[in-house]
């Protein structure tokens, strides 16, 4: 026998349509997409005018080094005729270049400058969530007060 279909109860893309049309799930697919622009934004301040100044000072302290040549190369170096060169040969010659992309390192000027994003949206969204957090306290307090002076002003007609 066939089981008649409980008008009451919905289904898969019932439960599904209502999940999505939520506001809270509407608002958190609107964070979403501004935090993407966002990150970019923050990337490009990092990349663009932080990243120079921190090479800039790296290279003063260090010498002629800076983050962008903060390498380590784990094996050797692959020049742009693609002859490898060791470490142990001495200093490339001032007429080749190393092939980054078929070289085997570590880059640690790229996992600096990530920790530096990191850091700037972390420091960001804390300061908007407090900033947040703060007028939401304000507008309690503010209702609050209101509320207390209606209730006066309904005692002072009262009597």
């Amino acid at each position: 026998m066939c089981k008649k279909k409980d008008p009451n109860k919905k289904g898969f893309f019932g439960e599904f349509k209502d999940f999505i049309t939520r506001g809270n799930v509407l608002d958190m697919a609107v964070g979403v997409i501004i935090g993407g622009a966002f990150t970019a934004i923050v990337t490009a301040l990092t990349s663009g005018i932080l990243q120079p100044i921190i090479n800039y000072i790296i290279g003063k302290i260090v010498g002629d080094g800076s983050l962008e040549a903060a390498r380590t190369v784990l094996d050797c170096y692959v020049l742009d005729d693609g002859t490898k060169w060791w470490p142990s040969m001495g200093q490339i010659p001032a007429d080749r270049y190393v092939d980054w992309a078929a070289t085997n390192y570590i880059d640690w000027g790229n996992f600096i400058s990530a920790i530096i994003n990191f850091l700037l949206v972390a420091l960001i969204l804390f300061l908007i969530i407090r900033t947040i957090n703060r007028v939401h306290k304000v507008g309690e307090e503010a209702k609050k007060k209101l509320e207390e002076k209606a209730k006066s002003e309904e005692e002072k007609k009262d009597e």
